[in-house]
């Protein structure tokens, strides 16, 4: 497939999953891209900040600003935005849709979940502003963004060390993560009913807890310090820093102080020397949940992780046929673990994904960090195993490490970030 085709292919794929409206309501228009037509309707956080990355890299750039603006539509005073906006008028779908309402009489008007995910914010408008130099657009973001981080600053940093703690395993955009199932007491392997009604379980009594912070830690039921999610959240911190910079914002300084400590912590508390890689970490007690997915190589990204360490990790994860090296890299948890299952797992329609299976997501991180420490080889070969992904399978939300078959969700939009995958 050369480059024309690709980029038709997933300019195609992003128009089809284009939505827009009004909310008579809010009294405010809409615009937004579906991360899949039939399956994934609404519009939630990280995946806007990918569709920005892909809409720039289509030189769509009012589109992405139309994005960035509609995901900030809804915020809160206090600068809360939920990882789900919910624009049309909603009956609930399935009990997710209902325990995940921030409030439940909110059901049939527009409205928002009361989870978090991983925060690509900053760096989006950064990338928005890199492309077109719209200063404009720049300052009516950042304040947003400034106010959303000092949220979640203020109210997610549990045990008062700088790093965001999540309360639900759909906060770290990896909802089946291996890694969680010490947390939630499943015992591992590949997934089952069990599984399903222990997350269940876990984001039933934050509901009935009423999303009451101080409630949620007290009861330490589900309290994780997730390495992807602190990793992106110091990304956006230094972005913004950049961007108070650029705007004459006195601010900057003090969010650039913040990603230091929080990436030094990472260092402190995530970090296991024995195995070269970081690990999330749960409770007050900060115990190393040791399971081997993408993530323990996410913290190469920062700048306070020393190059040799990173060199080290690439090595001995990524190039090793024992974890990741696979025909159609990279899978969501090493070969190695018991969890790893690499065909589609589900269990009433639900899929278990993150538990084998490749995910264009990874690829794409994991790229920028290639390519940031020198690594171009093995980063253009993780840009070529997604193009041949959708040679082989189309868009599809995730593929098998061995065949390339894909699973989940048809005309996914992921896979285009490919299209941001430069040298």
């Amino acid at each position: 497939m050369d480059e024309l085709e690709l980029r038709k292919k997933v300019r195609d794929i992003m128009f089809l999953n284009l939505q827009a409206g009004y909310s008579h309501h809010l009294k405010t228009h809409y615009v937004y891209n579906k991360p899949s037509f039939e399956r994934y309707p609404y519009q939630w956080w990280w995946d806007t900040c990918f569709h920005i990355y892909i809409l720039c890299a289509l030189e769509e750039y009012e589109l992405a600003k139309q994005n960035l603006m509609s995901l900030f539509a809804m915020q809160e005073p206090d600068g809360f935005v939920g990882h789900m906006v919910y624009w049309q008028l909603l009956l609930p779908k399935n009990i997710f849709t209902i325990i995940e309402a921030k409030r439940p009489r909110g059901y049939l008007r527009p409205h928002m979940s009361a989870l978090i995910q991983p925060s690509f914010v900053a760096q989006s408008l950064e990338r928005i502003y890199e492309k077109t130099g719209d200063k404009e657009f720049l300052t009516l973001m950042l304040p947003k963004i400034k106010k959303y981080h000092n949220w979640v600053i203020s109210n997610r940093a549990f045990d008062g060390d700088s790093l965001i703690t999540i309360i639900a395993p759909v906060e770290s955009g990896i909802d089946w993560k291996p890694s969680y199932d010490e947390v939630l007491k499943f015992s591992g392997g590949p997934a089952n009913w069990k599984l399903y009604f222990k997350m269940l379980f876990s984001q039933t009594r934050n509901f009935f807890d009423r999303y009451d912070l101080q409630r949620i830690k007290k009861a330490n039921r589900f309290l994780v310090k997730d390495v992807a999610v602190n990793t992106i959240n110091a990304l956006d911190l230094y972005a913004l820093s950049r961007l108070c910079e650029i705007a004459n914002d006195g601010d900057g300084e003090s969010y650039k102080a913040h990603a230091i400590k929080m990436s030094t912590r990472m260092l402190e508390v995530m970090f296991d020397e024995a195995d070269d890689a970081f690990y999330d970490v749960y409770g007050p007690d900060n115990i190393k949940l040791k399971v081997i997915t993408p993530t323990v190589l996410f913290p190469m990204a920062l700048p306070k992780v020393p190059t040799d360490l990173s060199k080290r990790m690439i090595i001995r994860y990524l190039k090793s046929e024992e974890h990741f090296a696979l025909p159609f890299p990279i899978p969501s948890v090493s070969k190695s673990e018991k969890s790893f299952v690499p065909d589609r797992q589900q269990f009433r329609g639900q899929d278990f994904l993150w538990r084998g299976p490749t995910w264009a997501f990874y690829n794409w991180f994991l790229f920028r960090c290639l390519k940031e420490e020198g690594f171009l080889e093995e980063a253009m070969k993780l840009r070529e195993v997604v193009i041949s992904l959708i040679e082989r399978s189309g868009f599809r939300e995730y593929y098998n490490p061995f065949t390339g078959e894909g699973y989940g969700a048809a005309r996914f939009t992921w896979s285009g970030l490919v299209l941001d995958m430069e040298i």
